[in-house]
């Protein structure tokens, strides 16, 4: 009895941090900016929602998407991942933005008052450990 008094409080407590943790991120915003001299784009994800921009003067009134429940669980899981106090620190693994060969990558986290931001990287080539948050959140862009 007291086995499974075990397995059922632990069952309860660690479907209760999912779900804070998913309570957490909603409070997040998280924007990712791609740009070049003729191409840009901003992603912002903030609170199950998605909004896309590809005018950097922001004249384009972009209207935010819901993300479906398997898609955010996906991207609060990587987000868990992430170490955001570290994010200025990671190093890109491609110097193709310095001599026009790719966009300028740039990730961007409000989370708990505070913002993290992401050195330059290549579009496409993120930091090894934040490359499948970042592509995932790529994944919501369809190319033109």
């Amino acid at each position: 009895m007291k086995i499974l008094s075990i397995l059922f409080l632990t069952l309860l407590l660690g479907n209760g941090c999912d779900s804070a943790k998913a309570q957490d991120m909603e409070n997040a915003i998280i924007e990712y900016t791609a740009n070049t001299r003729g191409f840009y784009q901003k992603i912002i994800v903030k609170n199950k929602t998605l909004t896309v921009t590809k005018d950097r003067e922001g004249n384009d009134k972009a209207t935010p998407v819901k993300i479906n429940e398997a898609d955010w669980k996906e991207i609060v899981a990587y987000f868990d991942q992430v170490d955001i106090e570290q994010l200025s620190k990671f190093k890109a693994p491609t110097e193709k933005r310095f001599h026009d060969g790719a966009a300028i990558g740039h990730l961007k986290v409000t989370y708990k008052g505070k913002t993290y931001e992401t050195t330059d990287f290549d579009h496409g080539f993120p930091p090894k450990e934040i490359e499948q948050f970042v592509a995932k959140i790529n994944s919501f862009v369809k190319e033109e």
